[in-house]
């Protein structure tokens, strides 16, 4: 995620309300669309939260996070083409404006679930 604070936000802050926003979102559509498939995968979040005082019920993210800051345009882009190969890195699509969940797909005038504020228009080209 590439991110910006304004005001009165910090970056922290930004994350840890992503980061709690997001897996409480994702572990309730687990449970709603109730697929046998994605059923271990809860297994997986609460057996991570036991030894953890502070979770209730599922730990979904891990802890930390590799934030850096973006100093010019080249390191913009090299992370912003970073982001964009995980799931093709991963062997889950092959290019990246295929992932339904990517802003490459923003960058590359297709439809897309996410609202995303491009960042330049000359980062409209992948590998």
């Amino acid at each position: 995620m590439i991110a910006r604070a304004e005001g009165d936000n910090s970056l922290s802050d930004i994350l840890r309300d992503f980061k709690k926003y997001t897996s409480k979102a994702k572990v309730k559509q687990i449970r709603e669309e109730r697929e046998s498939r994605l059923e271990w995968m809860l297994e997986l979040f609460a057996k991570a939260g036991e030894p953890l005082k502070k979770i209730k019920d599922y730990k979904f993210w891990q802890d930390g996070n590799q934030a850096k800051e973006i100093y010019g345009n080249k390191f913009m882009g090299e992370k912003l083409d970073y982001i964009h190969q995980n799931p093709v890195e991963d062997m889950i699509v092959y290019k990246a404006e295929d992932y339904q969940f990517s802003s490459a797909r923003n960058y590359a005038e297709l439809p897309n679930v996410l609202e995303v504020c491009l960042i330049s228009p000359q980062w409209k080209t992948y590998r």
